[in-house]
C-alpha cells in the first residue's frame, strides 16, 4: 500500500461544496469516481479543508492510499482523463505514509476577489465579488492588521460551525489593489467554517465606510458573530496555498496562477 499526495484545481461555481452528499455533485464524489476508475477500485480521499459551495480551489491538496502500482504520471494523466472540465490534478506525488493532507498541514492561504468598478463583468461572474462603490483600500488594512495574531475568532466563525475551538493564529491578512481589483490573501494555520468569508464581509463595510478601522478590533474582542457583518459570498474565493513541512518535498504554489483561473477576461491579477 502506497501513499499519494495531489495537488487539486476547481472551480466550484457547479459544485454543491466538497464533501460527499447523497444527490449532490461535489468535489470530493468527483474525484473519488476519477481516482478509483484508475486504481481499478474503491479508494478514499482525504482534503487538506473542506470548501463550500462556490468556493474555488488553486491549491487543494489531497492524500490517498492505494494498492495499484501507478506512477505518478500515470495517476496524475490518468486521473485528469476521467474528471470534468471543472477539475484538475496539477500534479500527483508519493508521499510517506505519516503524511496527512490535513493534519500536516502548517498553514493554509486563501484568496478573496473583487471586481471594484462600476459595471458588472460578464466573465468574472461566478469567479469574483463584484462591488460598484469604490473600497477603501487604506482603511481595509488598518483593520485588518488588528485581527493578527492568536485570537478567539468566535465573531467570524459561522453558527453551525463544528470545531471544537475557536482559537487560530492568523498570520497575514493583506489587502491590496490592482487597477479595478481589490485582492485579500489570509493565511493562518486553520480556518473556522466561514471566517474568511466573515473577516472580508467586515473588511469590505469597512472600506464602504459604514463603520472606522477600529471596529474590527471591537468586533474580534466581542465574541459576538451577529455583532458582526455580513458573510462575503463563496464566488470570490480561492483555497490558494497549503504549506507542509519542506522535508515532504512537495511542489510549491504556482506563482503564474494567482486566481483560480490564473486570469479572469483580459486582466491577469499578480
Amino acid at each position: 500500500m502506497s501513499r499519494l499526495a495531489a495537488c487539486v484545481e476547481y472551480d466550484g461555481t457547479a459544485f454543491c461544496g466538497w464533501q460527499v452528499q447523497a444527490g449532490q455533485r461535489t468535489v470530493e464524489a468527483t474525484l473519488l469516481d476519477a481516482i478509483a476508475r484508475v486504481a481499478d477500485q474503491p479508494t478514499a480521499v482525504v482534503c487538506s479543508g473542506r470548501t463550500d459551495s462556490g468556493v474555488h480551489a488553486v491549491g487543494q491538496i489531497i492524500h490517498f492510499d492505494s494498492a495499484a502500482r501507478r506512477a505518478p504520471r500515470s495517476w496524475l494523466l490518468g486521473a485528469n482523463a476521467y474528471l470534468p472540465a471543472d477539475v484538475s490534478l496539477r500534479w500527483v506525488r508519493p508521499v510517506p505514509d505519516h503524511f496527512h493532507a490535513r493534519y500536516s498541514a502548517l498553514s493554509r492561504t486563501y484568496r478573496y476577489l473583487i471586481l471594484n468598478r462600476p459595471t458588472r463583468s460578464a466573465l468574472a461572474r461566478t469567479r469574483a465579488t463584484w462591488l460598484h462603490g469604490t473600497l477603501d483600500v487604506p482603511a481595509m488594512q488598518r483593520a485588518a492588521d488588528l485581527l493578527l495574531g492568536e485570537h478567539d475568532f468566535s465573531a467570524f466563525r459561522a453558527a453551525h460551525c463544528q470545531s471544537r475551538s475557536p482559537v487560530r493564529r492568523l498570520d497575514a491578512l493583506d489587502v491590496r489593489r490592482d487597477g479595478d481589483w481589490l485582492i485579500i490573501d489570509a493565511t493562518a494555520n486553520a480556518f473556522l467554517h466561514h471566517m474568511v468569508r466573515n473577516l472580508v464581509g467586515l473588511l469590505v463595510a469597512i472600506g464602504r465606510g459604514d463603520a472606522p478601522s477600529a471596529w474590527a478590533g471591537e468586533v474580534l474582542a466581542g465574541r459576538d458573530r451577529t455583532r458582526a457583518a455580513a458573510t462575503a459570498p463563496a464566488d470570490g474565493l480561492y483555497l490558494q496555498h497549503v504549506r507542509y513541512d519542506p522535508a515532504f518535498a512537495l511542489p510549491g504554489p504556482d506563482r503564474s496562477a494567482a486566481t483560480g483561473s490564473a486570469m479572469i477576461g483580459s486582466h491577469e491579477v499578480r
